[in-house]
Parts: C-alpha cells; structure tokens; sequence
C-alpha cells in the first residue's frame, strides 16, 4: 500500500521511464507503455549465448539505444534507482530461461577503489533486486583483487579483453561455493570475457556449473 512519504515523493519527483525519462501514466510501473511494447527485447533464442566456463547466460535486452542511454545514467551519473525496474527484469529473464539451474545467486564485483570512486557497486544492486524479485538473496562469493582498465576501453578485441582481467578475482568463501550451481549477474556483456574469467574463479573454487544473466547483450 502507497504511504503518505511515497505520495508526497511522487507530487515532488513525478516518476519517469527510466529509459525513455518521460512522466509515468497511471498504472506504469518504472517503464512507460511505449518502452515496453519499442524496447530492443532479445526474443526466444537470442537472448541466450554461450561462452567460456559458462553453461548459458541470458539477456532480455540489447544494448543499444534508448538502453544504452539510460544504463549510462544508472552507472555513471548516479541513477541507481534504476537498480529496481532492472532487477525486475532480469528476473523474468531467469525465469524464462534459468529457471531450476542455480542454487546460488552472486554477482561480478567492482574492486574496492572503483566502488568507493563510484559510490556504489552496480551489478550488486543488480543481483539484490533480481534476487528479491526471485523470492531469494544474493550473495557475495568474488572479490576482485586487481584493479584493470576499463573492458570498454578495449572495444571489442577479446584476446585484450581476457588478458585484462585475467586473475583479477578471487573467492570470497570457496565453502559457500562448493557444489553449487552459481547464477552469476552482471550489467551488460559483450564478448563475455569479464564473466567467463568470473565463472572460470567459480568453478575452481568448486562451483558445479555456472549461469549468467545480465541486463543487456551487445551486438557482435
């Protein structure tokens, strides 16, 4: 039920779209009517890939356009409200296509001095809303113990790619681990390198097999 707080939070910040930034109608939720029915959606098989150390990870969108702008605001300029209509999607996403493949629910981490420049760990508040959307809690299993450049900065070579994460993570709790089948999030993938390096550290530390979803694939 609607509290006067929120009531009063909605007169002084109208919610918008948080693709498109136009006023919500009544009865949207975090996504107006024509982002929904316009949105670059990743339909049946496309939204699933392989890769490296890493059964299947899925994605409901293609990061492109209206997408790629508004994950722009979520990770670089503060908009990590967004975290929330993200989550929701990415779930459905695991449900349509993860579903009963994963006991455990973790995310690919910012090493510490880019969380602290940042403010905040994006892909973590990926996987906890995901995971509260899924009825479930997400869990802090890698660190990462490297500071690297920017995988974005490489474009999309991927040997460069692997080579610049390369043992950059390590298992927080390799007992936690152990046995389980991990669903891996992160923001958006693109030649799959950071996650395969993420899943490969996973499975050596014992993870039986390895998921991903993230919010967003890039167009090879």
């Amino acid at each position: 039920m609607t509290g006067p707080v929120e009531v009063l939070l909605d007169l002084i910040f109208p919610p918008k779209c948080v693709f498109c930034k136009k006023l919500l109608r009544k009865g949207e939720d975090g996504i107006c009517a024509r982002c929904q029915e316009h949105l670059p959606w990743c339909v049946g098989p496309e939204a699933e890939q392989s890769m490296e150390f890493i059964s299947l990870c899925a994605s409901p969108l293609w990061y492109q356009d209206e997408v790629r702008e508004s994950f722009h605001r979520y990770k670089f300029k503060g908009s990590r409200g967004y975290a929330k209509v993200y989550g929701r999607l990415m779930a459905q996403c695991v449900r349509d296509h993860l579903a009963g493949r994963y006991d455990l629910i973790t995310w690919v981490p910012l090493s510490e001095q880019r969380r602290k420049s940042r403010g905040y760990d994006q892909a973590m508040l990926l996987a906890e809303a995901a995971a509260l959307e899924l009825g479930d809690v997400a869990a802090e299993t890698l660190t990462k113990v490297r500071e690297t450049g920017a995988q974005s900065g490489l474009g999309k070579d991927d040997s460069a790619r692997r080579a610049n994460v390369l043992g950059a993570y390590r298992p927080t709790d390799p007992e936690l681990i152990a046995g389980q089948r991990v669903l891996l999030m992160d923001d958006v993938v693109t030649t799959g390198s950071t996650l395969s390096e993420c899943a490969r550290t996973l499975r050596t530390a014992g993870a039986a097999d390895v998921v991903c979803v993230t919010l967003a694939r890039a167009r090879k």
